[in-house]
């Protein structure tokens, strides 16, 4: 029996729907019988009931932000590995090479964030550059 693209998709609508569908009564419940206190704790930005101390304003260090890019490349090589590897019997030779390749480059990348010294947190283990920097300063005084 062949079957027409609408009615491949039609359960995966149905599916949205009743997730839209569901989502939408909750919020609405929870917005018409949920009790309303105005607290000034609960008003505040934090609900701890602790006063907030402080800048919201500070800064991070810059490592922070690249550990979590380095986080979403290796998430992003499991996304394009895992079906690779769930259909792995059905492909040929050369899509085994392709995903070599990927995964060859994938690897340079983090040889060279390793090299550059991203993963280092510590101050002696800096990038060479800052440390002979350092040394500079420290024989001009």
């Amino acid at each position: 029996m062949p079957t027409t693209y609408a009615d491949t998709w039609f359960p995966v609508l149905i599916q949205i729907l009743i997730a839209i569908a569901v989502a939408g009564a909750m919020i609405g419940l929870s917005a018409a019988i949920g009790r309303r206190v105005k607290d000034p704790v609960k008003s505040s930005p934090y609900e701890s009931g602790m006063n907030p101390v402080g800048n919201a304003r500070e800064r991070f260090s810059v490592k922070f932000y690249l550990v979590a890019m380095v986080f979403i490349l290796f998430d992003i090589e499991a996304v394009f590995l895992y079906p690779w590897a769930v259909i792995y019997r059905q492909l040929r030779l050369f899509a085994f090479f392709e995903m070599l390749l990927f995964i060859v480059l994938v690897l340079c990348g983090f040889y060279y964030i390793w090299k550059k010294g991203v993963l280092n947190w510590s101050v002696s283990e800096q990038h060479p550059f800052r440390r002979a920097q350092r040394g500079t300063d420290e024989r001009a005084a």
